[in-house]
């Protein structure tokens, strides 16, 4: 069998633990089941030990580090690795992080690019000036060598078409998928070691992703007081200037036994902390999709989060959402996805029937046609 051999940027995958390093491990973890494709992952380095390992080990699926010293990290990403692509045969190149090397189109090397999002160009409010220019710069040189790109919602088409200079036509919607393990069963030993490990209450809200302004957790801070007494909110996250103000926040209004806020989160014991939620927050102010929300749906949560980006395509017509700076809706979303709340279990039965469309098969799929139809 001829296989064909598809070379992707891998820096995420090894070094971040959620968002673009989950959609990259997901995708060469389904792609890898494929008997026809040889994947070569090039990283800069061996990054995380526990991240890595997160790629399942099979014959067609290899990691490249860069030889010698003199082209190593940002250089060697940028444009030091098509030498390497050239090398090793590669026929066709994923930039999975929505960005390509500078010199992959003259090479003659086919590639395709995900992008994920142009907050930084939506939202520059949220960056410093100066990653923005850097931002703005990579996308525009992107768009210039990629023969094809990827778009995970319509909401992040819709931007790249406003922003960018370029034909619909090289523009395909794929969106995101979730890994297998929001779907597997959760035994009680597990919820017990978790549940101790962290000292969870009875009772709690969960959010799941950077601790940052854009992603907005201070809405469901503040809205907490209208809430039952007994319900807390669990916030998973990087620690970041932000979590101070959320923190200061939490101090004024005396809810330090109502918030948990938890760094360092294992990744398996993410699931385990979905299912002993009773419901899911996600007041992000713009997002490119929002995978929290479809893992915390496979994980049988109904959600709540906020409009104004593509929230709604993850989250279906069965979450609800509200203005991203309307507290008191929040807090009424939120009520009514509690346990005991009306129209709660139909809610989420709904939802996981939405997120069908997100399955990890139908996502390569159609990654592997884009790439059929290049090479």
């Amino acid at each position: 069998m001829t296989k064909n051999i598809i070379g992707f940027d891998a820096k995420r995958i090894v070094r971040n633990g959620t968002g673009l390093g989950s959609y990259g491990r997901t995708l060469v973890n389904d792609l890898a089941q494929r008997q026809d494709l040889e994947l070569r992952l090039y990283a800069p380095d061996q990054g995380r030990d526990d991240l890595r390992n997160q790629i399942v080990e099979r014959p067609n699926v290899r990691f490249c580090y860069p030889h010698g010293g003199r082209l190593r990290g940002a250089w060697w990403r940028m444009t030091g690795v098509v030498a390497d692509l050239q090398r090793d045969g590669v026929q066709l190149y994923h930039g999975l992080s929505g960005e390509l090397p500078i010199g992959i189109r003259r090479s003659g090397i086919r590639s395709v690019v995900t992008i994920h999002d142009l907050i930084f160009l939506r939202h520059p409010e949220f960056y410093h000036w100066v990653d923005t220019k850097i931002y703005a710069w990579k996308f525009r040189q992107t768009l210039k060598e990629a023969d094809h790109v990827i778009a995970i919602s319509e909401c992040t088409k819709r931007d790249i078409l406003y922003y960018g200079d370029i034909d619909e036509q090289k523009i395909s919607l794929v969106y995101q998928s979730f890994a297998p393990r929001f779907s597997a069963e959760v035994s009680e030993e597990q919820r017990a070691q978790v549940r101790s490990a962290y000292q969870l209450p009875q009772r709690y809200i969960l959010n799941v992703g950077s601790i940052e302004a854009r992603k907005n957790i201070l809405q469901a801070v503040q809205a907490l007081p209208l809430l039952s007494d007994d319900v807390a909110l669990v916030i998973v996250g990087r620690h970041t200037p932000y979590t101070d103000s959320v923190l200061q926040n939490v101090h004024e209004h005396h809810l330090e036994q109502r918030v948990r806020i938890l760094h360092g989160v294992p990744d398996d014991h993410l699931p385990v902390l979905y299912a002993m939620a009773e419901s899911f927050v996600y007041p992000s102010v713009y997002e490119g999709f929002g995978i929290p929300i479809i893992e915390a749906i496979s994980c049988g949560l109904p959600v709540v989060a906020c409009s104004g980006s593509c929230l709604e395509e993850a989250g279906g017509p069965d979450s609800l959402y509200v203005q991203p700076d309307d507290v008191e809706a929040m807090a009424d979303a939120i009520r009514q996805t509690l346990v005991g709340a009306e129209g709660r279990q139909q809610r989420i039965e709904n939802s996981k029937k939405y997120i069908r469309r997100f399955s990890g098969c139908s996502v390569a799929d159609q990654v592997v046609s884009i790439y059929q139809s290049l090479l």
